[in-house]
């Protein structure tokens, strides 16, 4: 993914309004971000932690999302299972991430929802350099740029939901 500044990623988001957009906490660490290994850029509001944001580039230009989670409390033991990278994590690893569609649908309080890594570190989980709290992926025969190909398909055909 290509680095993104400040005013790219507030005029990305698709299903908020500008002034929501101008109210999104950033990331700080912005020129730390591994950019290579980046399939889109995803963080969670420090100040409101039933909120999260991702940023994937579509057709050349920057695509922003907002998401709205329940805050799990699952025990340990349960498993659940990230429908983007396929990578399983105990407990509040996954959530249910909710964003409103974009335009006329979103205004009319329509959602669509995507079981994903609470974290939001699909890109780094698929290339192995973040590791699940669990431990380790499950072994799949595709290689790691199929698996890349799959997670950003997966992505791709999400967003695709939010203008429908």
């Amino acid at each position: 993914m290509k680095p993104l500044a400040e005013q790219d990623i507030r005029n990305s988001f698709i299903n908020c309004s500008k002034g929501e957009a101008k109210r999104v906490s950033l990331p700080r660490d912005l020129g730390e971000r591994p950019w290579d290994d980046l399939d889109f850029l995803g963080w969670r509001d420090p100040g409101a932690p039933d909120r999260s944001y991702l940023v994937v580039e579509r057709e050349g230009r920057p695509v922003g999302v907002t998401f709205r989670f329940p805050t799990s409390r699952r025990g340990f033991l349960h498993r659940s299972m990230c429908s983007l990278c396929l990578t399983t994590h105990p407990g509040g690893g996954v959530s249910l991430m909710t964003a409103r569609k974009a335009g006329p649908a979103g205004r009319e309080g329509n959602s669509v929802g995507v079981y994903m890594c609470t974290d939001l570190a699909c890109s780094l989980y698929v290339r192995g350099k973040k590791i699940p709290d669990s431990g380790a992926r499950f072994e799949e025969s595709l290689t790691v740029e199929e698996q890349i190909a799959r997670t950003t398909g997966n992505l791709a055909a999400f967003i695709d939901k939010l203008y429908v």
